[in-house]
């Protein structure tokens, strides 16, 4: 067994360029989506065409700007107008004393919800003014605000432990997905050198040698195993210690979840192996396969999306899914080594029945 473990060593020795792909792949592919998947902060023009302009522009331009996804910019009219024109900005707003004019060149998917906030603020506005009458807008504002600040009704939301509600970062999921997702293929190409050796005669002329049949298969899927694990865990690390992302309370338990997803990949790679009859067959079916797995398990989506009862059971039959589930748990809900014991024991049930099969699949052929 280690024989044959340290020859795969040496080999990604010599030509490590692979397996540091896949590592920097995990890396990249998270930042680059979860910086596009947050949503930017949307720049607005505002002037006014009144005859007290300045005055109108500075009442209502600190009273807009109480919206984290809208910042609004006082321009003079003529800029506004014309950088909406030859589509320098999206949108500008005309504001008067009681009432404003949304400027734009095209219908944009953000209009509705400028509008509708524009014109909350505006009623809101005029909600203070009527119920001041004779007394004055700010104290009436005031009294508003702090009341509002400690109301007579409030309500607390509190998850079934008792704890806070956990805030759901779409940003750490697609983190464990692509983590796992590039280990995937990282796993299946080195599972491949057991058909490899296979092809090229290195397989009999090994078991001529005191190394048993046993030992070969076993050093071929421990180094695979090792490397895939050892992946999963340097990307998980560079997050949590070196990134600062919040990937829970329980890091030990994501470890061992990233082992058995490991294991369970090594295994479902040797039942593609036993199905195929050339390394480059493997090449052709495995990156195939594999991408269409988390699209089928919904990483790349908000729980939930995904409701079709059939892509549900599909997406069952394979580890990331439960992996998946298994990390998000712990990082999001702080779950224990119980709570995630079921997906960890389905992870290792496919595990073993695919290797089974596989294994079987690659004697038969080659008898």
């Amino acid at each position: 067994m280690f024989p044959v473990f340290k020859s795969q060593w040496r080999k990604d020795k010599r030509k490590p360029l692979m397996v540091i792909l896949f590592l920097i792949g995990s890396i990249a592919l998270t930042l680059i989506f979860t910086s596009s998947n947050m949503v930017p902060q949307t720049t607005i023009a505002i002037f006014s065409s009144e005859a007290n302009s300045d005055e109108v522009v500075d009442k209502w331009e600190p009273l807009l700007n109480g919206n984290e996804s809208f910042n609004f910019v006082k321009t003079d009219e003529e800029t506004a107008r014309t950088d909406v024109a030859e589509g320098k900005r999206d949108v500008a707003i005309n504001l008067m004393e009681n009432d404003y004019r949304v400027i734009t060149a095209y219908d944009i998917p953000t209009l509705p919800l400028i509008d509708q906030y524009v014109q909350k603020v505006f009623i809101e506005e005029a909600q203070i003014e009527a119920a001041a009458g004779s007394q004055g807008i700010d104290q009436i504002r005031n009294d508003v605000e702090s009341y509002l600040e400690n109301p007579p009704f409030q309500i607390q939301t509190k998850s079934l432990s008792g704890g806070e509600v956990s805030n759901y970062d779409m940003g750490i999921q697609l983190l464990f997905g692509f983590t796992l997702f590039m280990a995937m293929f990282t796993i299946g190409f080195k599972v491949n050198g057991v058909l490899s050796d296979k092809v090229s005669g290195v397989w009999n002329r090994m078991i001529l040698s005191p190394v048993s049949k046993t030992g070969m298969y076993t050093g071929h899927l421990l180094y695979s195993f090792v490397i895939g694990f050892v992946q999963i865990a340097v990307v998980l690390v560079i997050f949590q210690y070196v990134m600062n992302y919040d990937l829970g309370n329980n890091f030990a338990i994501l470890l061992v979840i990233a082992a058995i997803y490991a294991l369970s990949i090594v295994s479902m790679a040797m039942l593609i192996t036993g199905f195929v009859k050339t390394p480059e067959q493997f090449y052709m079916i495995y990156p195939s396969v594999v991408p269409i797995i988390p699209v089928i398990s919904g990483v790349y989506m908000p729980p939930g999306t995904i409701s079709n009862t059939v892509l549900l059971f599909i997406a069952d039959l394979f580890p990331l899914t439960h992996a998946m589930e298994a990390m998000i748990d712990v990082a999001f809900y702080h779950q224990g080594w119980n709570e995630v014991a079921l997906p960890m024991v389905l992870m290792l049930l496919i595990g073993v029945i695919c290797m089974g099969v596989g294994i079987n699949l690659v004697e038969r052929r080659k008898n």
